[in-house]
């Protein structure tokens, strides 16, 4: 199974390394108040992955630090559980009827 998974990803990174060397022409990208960025077509694509890589990641860390900080409260609170000695409750007695 291991062989097939490095196959894959060796087919998917000849697959982008032909569509990086195919896209080499110039491209211009105009942005406001008249700059323009000329670069080759691939190294556009890529800084734009890597600005949304970098903005998700960003979104998403506020969700984790709150998820770690619950993830340790509850550590905390099963650490106390397990030390803290169990209560063994009588049943209730029957009426004396």
């Amino acid at each position: 199974m291991k062989f097939f998974v490095w196959l894959i990803r060796v087919l998917v990174f000849v697959l982008l390394l032909v569509l990086a060397l195919s896209n080499m022409q110039p491209a211009a990208l105009n942005f406001l108040a008249g700059y323009t960025w000329s670069a080759p077509l691939i190294l556009i694509g890529l800084a734009f992955f890597v600005i949304g890589l970098v903005a998700g990641l960003v979104s998403a860390m506020p969700a984790v630090v709150r998820l770690r900080m619950e993830n340790g409260k509850l550590r905390r609170e099963l650490r106390v559980a397990r030390e803290t000695p169990a209560v063994v409750e009588q049943p209730p007695m029957p009426p004396l009827i």
